[in-house]
């Protein structure tokens, strides 16, 4: 049988709402001042994590295919300068059909303008490393929207901004949060009016204010008046969010780690330069107001927690351990183990292995294992 533990390293993704060395800081390395947005530790064929040392395998999409298992999920650290895009992801039934309907149009694999790159689901967690991490996530109460728009409209000549009553019409008739949602996204010309208004009500109603750091980073986007129908979640560190299928979500502020399944079919409505699909995106958004994003963790004991979001969510593939100190964690297949503040020893099957900050482990099969140490340290596996 071969080693249980293998060290794997990935380079960091230097997206443009990237912190300036976020992934270095979080990892506790020397930083070269550039912009890094996200680690990728998986198998994901787009940036497989490598193997450091002497492994029979280059990188993890290798280890793939010559044992024949698969890494259900892909573990990031993810570090957020500026808001990234209004998005969501489809439930394994929309991405199978999705996929199979972009495959009989002949649009390539690589195209910008595909919205389904494989026939997976791409359910996230994102767990807050460091206090004020912020996201818009789901969909506020129709009555808190509707209170906004009164706002609105007392500090703006209601002569002014049209579409207002385009908004609340949209908002309070059938499957009204979808609609509205929708047609802020349209490219309507009663929209910019609306776009300016809101961000400029900001310096009189702290309500607004949200929008300030999002219309710095994409001007003029309708996506901006789209937060105001989301909710706008602050977590601390530890905390998390619940992003199921059909939630539409983007993060603001701050680093975290997330756990997704590993698929690249994203949704997007505003704020990107990206490919934007709102009609698709009508298609597999869940508009349902209300609820609670955030996710409880169970406790386990030893100072071990489990991020799983089971109930009526279902089983998402993936589950993710956080320990800061030592404890023990099983785990039914292979997983990643990455520490990110002080230091672990990961001990089973007679073998150990010396984890530091900023380390990453690979563990190639289900195991028992025993987490001497302290600090913060997350191991995410198959659920």
């Amino acid at each position: 049988m071969s080693a249980l533990f293998w060290e794997i390293d990935n380079t960091p993704r230097d997206y443009a709402w990237g912190q300036i060395d976020g992934v270095a800081r979080v990892r506790g390395t020397a930083g070269h001042g550039n912009r890094e947005a996200e680690l990728w530790l998986g198998a994901h064929p787009s940036a497989p994590s490598v193997f450091v040392g002497g492994a029979p395998w280059p990188a993890l999409d290798e280890w793939e295919r010559a044992s024949g298992g698969r890494l259900p999920f892909l573990l990031k650290i993810l570090c957020a300068a500026e808001p990234l895009s209004l998005q969501a992801h489809p439930s394994t039934a929309q991405a199978q059909e999705g996929f199979a309907r972009e495959n009989e149009r002949g649009i390539p694999l690589d195209a910008a303008h595909r919205n389904y790159r494989d026939p997976h689901a791409k359910p996230e967690l994102i767990v807050a490393l460091h206090d004020g991490f912020e996201a818009l996530c789901g969909f506020r109460a129709v009555a808190d929207v509707q209170s906004d728009l009164d706002a609105l409209a007392a500090l703006t000549a209601s002569d002014e901004l049209p579409g207002l009553q385009i908004w609340r019409d949209l908002l309070t008739g059938e499957d009204g949060i979808r609609r509205a949602f929708l047609w802020l996204l349209s490219g309507d010309d009663a929209i910019p009016p609306l776009v300016s208004a809101a961000v400029s009500a900001g310096a009189h109603d702290a309500r607004f204010t949200v929008l300030t750091p999002i219309a710095t980073a994409h001007p003029g986007d309708p996506g901006i008046l789209g937060a105001l129908m989301l909710q706008h979640v602050t977590l601390r560190a530890g905390e998390a969010l619940w992003l199921p299928a059909g939630n539409i979500h983007a993060y603001l502020l701050g680093a975290g780690i997330e756990l997704m399944g590993p698929s690249d079919n994203v949704l997007r409505g505003g704020l990107t330069p990206k490919h934007i699909d709102t009609e698709e995106l009508g298609r597999v958004l869940d508009a349902r107001e209300g609820g609670d994003p955030r996710l409880v963790p169970e406790e386990r004991g030893d100072g071990v927690r489990r991020f799983y979001p089971g109930g009526d969510e279902g089983n998402p593939g993936f589950e993710l351990y956080a320990s800061e100190g030592s404890g023990e964690i099983s785990i039914p297949g292979p997983g990643i183990a990455l520490v990110t503040d002080g230091s672990f020893t990961l001990e089973s099957e007679g073998e150990h292995i010396e984890v530091p900050r900023g380390r990453a482990v690979f563990i190639a099969r289900s195991a028992a294992i025993r987490v001497e140490g302290a600090g913060r340290l997350f191991l995410a596996t198959g659920a």
